[in-house]
């Protein structure tokens, strides 16, 4: 239940009053994992009895007992918006017993999280759900057996995690992904007949609703068909000893079947999620581009925009979007942002999409880097706007930093391999001692520009920059916009290709933005 302070204060006193409370909580967004990990502070109030009959048709119960406590609190986490980072967090402070009950309000079936400590359990919550809920402190997801209206499903999820999830030999992960192509998809095949012949022998013991199987069905599908999709990019990043592997020309037949894209019965399935998402970047590399591509988000939103339908292409449209906020060139996210605004009319994520590029654009790709003047080594005055028209790879380090000195030889052959390019190597040393600064700079006769920041991390420059620690590198385009905040590290060896790439890369950003938004 979502709660404004002023406008539903008698409502909030009353919830209070009968032991029941909720609070919106914010979370990391990432990138969309198989659960969120809470580490949000939680907020407690004493939890006193109330009759079930009490409580609405679209709110679900849960009353329980903790055996040998480590925490004071236990929470039930919904993501009410697929797109938003924020949860609804329902609360309920353990009483001397043990003990506890919270209600949540639920509109329909929903995926959701209980949360203890740092334990957490899946959980799926339908509207008159009663749940008796009891488990260990020391160990929630193992231990967590669950009684009355709604039992069924989610035993079914506890049951599932310890047989599928928690074996390695049920994951891709470690193992068998090292397999090649035949051994992969025989594999996937035999995990896939387990899960399903586990569905179904659990469907003939128990009752569950058609919501609960729809779900728990398109966890099978998805999951078969995600880490199928993503096999051949996942396993060229792992197993680094080998080159990329090749797949034979029908590898990727699955992907004819349409239906896989239009699943309404799925909706709820972060499994077809994750899947849309890596079909649409598929799809886009399928057409010639790559990630690296200035527009590769652009191509991944209008791919999502005219192959998808249905309530998860918007969803599906705004997940691009999100990365292109993170990775991609600011003018194409805004523009982007703006043709979004047609495709949700009731305004369900375009307010949460528009904030989340409000906090990410001062340093997407093309916005200005910020200006500064800084004294150098040699008692100039430095500024950033008189290097414009080259390429400006700034590092950010300081003198007693070990991480940070280690890259200083590199930083010399970088320099050395780029001599008479169109680049300069900035670097800016985040150091209160001046002295000890200068001397090392040259004694060791160190390339490139050398710059000193008053005041460290507390400068104004760091402050601008967003800096959090040393060393931290930025690539900046000739035309002093940010192409890359998190450029490889002076001391990788792909950084030499990553800054030949760069040469001219802010004209072909530009060349693309008009395109954006075109049927």
């Amino acid at each position: 239940m979502r709660i404004d302070f002023y406008r539903d204060l008698p409502e909030l006193k009353s919830l209070l009053s009968s032991g029941v409370g909720s609070l919106n909580s914010l979370t990391p967004l990432f990138l969309m994992a198989h659960r969120s990990f809470l580490t949000t502070a939680l907020l407690w109030v004493g939890l006193v009895a109330a009759p079930l009959a009490s409580y609405a048709q679209g709110t679900v119960v849960l009353t329980g007992k903790v055996s040998g406590r480590t925490a004071d609190t236990v929470a039930v986490s919904i993501r009410e918006n697929p797109l938003d980072p924020k949860e609804q967090i329902t609360y309920a402070r353990l009483d001397d017993k043990g003990e506890f009950r919270l209600a949540v309000n639920v509109s329909g079936p929903t995926r959701a999280d209980l949360v203890y400590g740092d334990d957490v359990a899946g959980l799926f919550l339908e509207p008159g759900n009663q749940l008796d809920v009891r488990f260990k402190g020391s160990d929630l997801a193992s231990s967590v057996r669950f009684k009355g209206r709604g039992a069924e499903a989610n035993t079914y999820l506890a049951e599932v995690d310890d047989k599928f999830v928690e074996n390695d030999g049920f994951q891709v992960l470690p193992d068998n992904i090292m397999l090649y192509e035949p051994g992969f998809i025989s594999f996937l095949d035999y995990r896939r007949k387990e899960e399903q012949k586990f569905l179904k022998g659990y469907s003939e013991d128990a009752q569950l609703t058609p919501a609960f199987k729809q779900y728990a069905q398109a966890e099978i599908d998805y999951s078969y068909a995600n880490d199928r999709l993503t096999f051949q990019d996942l396993r060229e990043q792992v197993v680094a000893t080998e080159s990329r592997l090749k797949l034979s020309p029908t590898y990727y037949d699955f992907l004819n079947d349409k239906s896989l894209l239009t699943n309404a019965e799925a909706l709820q399935s972060e499994q077809y999620h994750e899947f849309l998402l890596n079909y649409i970047h598929y799809a886009a590399i399928n057409a010639g581009k790559q990630r690296s591509s200035p527009d590769f988000y652009q191509v991944c939103y209008d791919l999502a925009k005219n192959q998808l339908s249905g309530p998860v292409r918007p969803i599906i449209m705004g997940r691009v979007m999100q990365e292109s906020f993170r990775f991609g060139h600011v003018k194409q996210s805004a523009a982007m942002l703006a043709d979004f605004r047609s495709i949700d009319p009731k305004n369900e994520y375009y307010p949460v999409l528009q904030q989340d590029f409000e906090a990410h654009k001062a340093f997407a790709i093309g916005a200005p880097a910020p200006d500064f003047h800084l004294l150098s080594s040699t008692g100039d005055t430095v500024s950033l706007r008189q290097f414009a028209g080259k390429l400006v790879y700034i590092n950010f380090w300081r003198t007693t930093s070990g991480l940070a000195l280690r890259d200083l030889p590199y930083a010399a052959e970088l320099a050395k391999k780029f001599d008479g390019k169109n680049i300069v190597f900035l670097n800016i040393a985040l150091d209160d001692n001046d002295g000890a600064w200068k001397q090392l700079v040259v004694s060791k006769k160190l390339a490139g520009v050398h710059v000193r920041a008053a005041g460290g991390m507390r400068s104004a420059v760091a402050k601008a920059y967003a800096v959090q620690d040393v060393p931290s590198y930025f690539l900046l385009a000739e035309d002093g916009t940010f192409l890359n905040t998190k450029p490889k590290r002076l001391s990788s060896r792909a950084a030499i290709d990553e800054i030949k790439e760069s040469f001219g890369k802010a004209g072909t950003y530009s060349s693309t933005l008009p395109a954006v938004g075109k049927q």
